[in-house]
């Protein structure tokens, strides 16, 4: 056998090993595309679930807007026209009519009026009196609550601020009934360097509308001292023709039980700071 019959089958064999050699390289490259595509399949898919969840998510997180009870009255009367001339002629009668409408830069929601009264008895000395009115309306608003309950807030802390002015002695208070919602009576005496003033509060709420009616009086120059029981009764009966003029405003005789008769819808609350009451001379 010639040297070159001995080198063909080992030439046959290196070519067979070389063959798979590169038969296992090419499949091993094919497998790397197939890897590449299920493995952006799965990214596609988690990509449209978190998706479809977000959308899902965005769904149920969505809420109704906050809804508040419409307050009841919409609008004051005329400060100055809430008491009629024989009750105006009981507590000031030298007042006339004609009172002083206090400034306001909205007068549906906020107005008052006051009045002053000097009797001259020459010698004899003088009673004074002095009246006031304010009357506070307090709109719903979905971030503050409704009205009804605004002007509930600003009654109770009207009252309590009444009861603690300062200088006041001899400080009494009583429920006034058959006056709105609610109604407290706040009397006390006050030493001025005119003389001994007698001091009424009277705070009510109907429905949305808060009413405080201050009224006092004097003997001046020797003139006695006025009867601070005569005084609270006149300002309670005062306070009770104020209400009904507020309910009157909103096309109510009287205010109904539920107190919305008469009564359209509001938007938003006018929020005021409570004033303390004070003795005027």
């Amino acid at each position: 056998m010639s040297e070159g019959t001995m080198q063909r089958p080992a030439q046959r064999e290196q070519l067979n090993q070389r063959a798979k050699r590169l038969s296992r390289v090419f499949l091993g490259a094919a497998t790397v595309p197939v890897m590449l595509i299920a493995a952006g399949c799965s990214s596609d898919s988690g990509s449209d679930s978190a998706s479809k969840n977000s959308g899902a998510e965005t769904s149920t997180s969505a809420s109704p807007s906050p809804t508040v009870q419409a307050a009841a009255y919409n609008k004051l009367p005329e400060a100055c026209d809430v008491l009629s001339g024989d009750t105006l002629g009981d507590l000031v009668p030298k007042a006339g009519k004609s009172g002083k409408e206090g400034a306001s830069n909205d007068t549906s929601t906020r107005a008052s009026c006051s009045w002053s009264s000097l009797d001259n008895n020459g010698v004899d000395g003088s009673q004074f009196r002095w009246l006031n009115v304010s009357l506070l309306r307090f709109e719903s608003d979905v971030t503050r609550g409704s009205g009804d309950k605004l002007a509930q807030e600003y009654y109770a802390k009207q009252v309590k601020d009444v009861q603690a002015v300062e200088g006041a002695k001899n400080v009494k208070s009583e429920p006034v009934t058959g006056t709105g919602d609610e109604a407290t009576a706040v009397r006390y005496d006050l030493k001025k360097k005119e003389g001994a003033f007698k001091q009424q509060t009277i705070v009510a709420r109907v429905e949305n509308v808060v009413i405080t009616l201050d009224y006092n009086g004097a003997g001046l120059a020797g003139e006695k001292t006025p009867s601070a029981d005569t005084l609270t009764k006149l300002a309670k009966q005062a306070t009770k023709e104020a209400v009904t003029a507020v309910t009157k405003a909103n096309g109510t005789d009287g205010g109904s039980d539920d107190g919305t008769a008469g009564a359209n819808p509001s938007k938003s609350a006018s929020k005021s700071p409570s004033k303390k009451a004070t003795a005027k001379s």
